[in-house]
């Protein structure tokens, strides 16, 4: 943990706050912090600043915390996503949340299992204890907006178009699209396609909806390299 999270249950007075758990463990044997030590901590949802150690227990640490330190600012990106195979998913939701994706939709397309979708890793608290992980990792405390859309058509047809407004658009589709744009660095929409890639007629409705078709190259990437090569080149 490059910065510890806390949770509006963990305080016990205006600025201290209790840590149990894996925070705890962590402290103790990896940090080996001790009283009078300060740590990087940051509420989530809030501001980063410093937690000083003022007692050490065996089961919990009390930190007196000063925060006044404004997370780093979230790219200006939403992510649309065909969903991956779960082992992938879980990777993808830290890589997201490290990265400081603004918004993901997780989308389903023609060549996503519907099994997919029973994964224990879409339940609310494992995919929130996933992108804690990101932010902890990157320093940051803002979660990412994630969201579901299960049905591929209504969602590109009724909804994709005004989600775009002014911003770039754009959907990775190897092949003879044109070059990914490289420093956009300006509001954006961004669709990624399944390990088998979008069909045509996945294709077809994006672009209707205002999506332009863009490549990095004649390599096929998986689904979180292409994620992470995506973002690094849109934005520097």
């Amino acid at each position: 943990m490059n910065l510890i999270l806390l949770e509006p249950g963990d305080y016990i007075a205006a600025q201290r706050v209790r840590l149990g758990g894996r925070r705890c463990e962590h402290i103790r044997e990896i940090l080996d912090a001790a009283p009078g030590e300060q740590l990087r901590v940051g509420d989530i949802g809030g501001l980063m600043g410093v937690g000083e150690v003022r007692k050490r227990e065996t089961d919990s640490i009390e930190l007196e915390v000063s925060l006044t330190q404004a997370p780093p600012p979230k790219l200006p990106l939403t992510l649309i996503l065909a969903l991956p195979r779960p082992k992938m998913l879980r990777r993808i939701f830290r890589s997201v949340a490290e990265l400081g994706v603004r918004e993901l939709i997780l989308l389903n397309t023609y060549k996503v299992e519907k099994s997919y979708w029973q994964s224990p890793a879409l339940a609310d608290a494992t995919m929130r204890g996933y992108l804690l992980d990101g932010l902890q990792q990157a320093r940051d405390t803002i979660l990412p907006a994630v969201r579901c859309a299960r049905l591929f058509k209504p969602f590109v047809e009724d909804e994709l178009p005004a989600m775009v407004g002014n911003g770039a658009a754009l959907v990775a589709h190897p092949g003879v699209a044109a070059p990914c744009p490289v420093a956009l660095n300006r509001d954006c929409t961004l669709a990624i396609g399944p390990e088998g890639g979008f069909t045509a007629y996945e294709v077809e409705k994006l672009q209707q909806a205002g999506l332009q078709p863009v490549q990095m190259g004649e390599r096929i990437l998986r689904v979180e390299n292409a994620l992470t090569s995506l973002v690094a080149r849109l934005f520097t």
